[in-house]
C-alpha cells in the first residue's frame, strides 16, 4: 500500500501518513475537509486544481480515479 505524505510534511494528526484510499481524519461525515479555512490545512490541498476527470460526477467515480492512480504509481 502507498502512504501519501503531502509536501513531505505529515497531515495534521496523522503521524504515520495516510494509506491510499483511506479518508483523512479531518474529513467530515460528507467527506468534506474540516480544515478547509484553517491555517493547518496542508499546502498541497490549496494548490490542487480539481477537474472533472479527477472528481467525476460522484464520490464513487472520484475514488475509482484515485484507485487507478494508486495502481499506476505503485511499485
Amino acid at each position: 500500500m502507498l502512504y501519501y505524505i503531502f509536501d513531505f510534511v505529515l497531515p495534521p494528526g496523522m503521524l504515520n501518513g495516510k494509506l491510499a484510499g483511506e479518508p483523512f481524519i479531518h474529513s467530515n461525515k460528507d467527506f468534506k475537509c474540516a480544515l478547509f479555512a484553517q491555517a493547518s490545512r496542508p499546502t498541497v490541498c490549496g494548490r490542487l486544481t480539481f477537474c472533472l476527470e479527477m472528481c467525476g460526477s460522484n464520490r464513487a467515480q472520484a475514488i475509482d480515479y484515485l484507485t487507478q492512480l494508486e495502481q499506476l504509481t505503485s511499485a
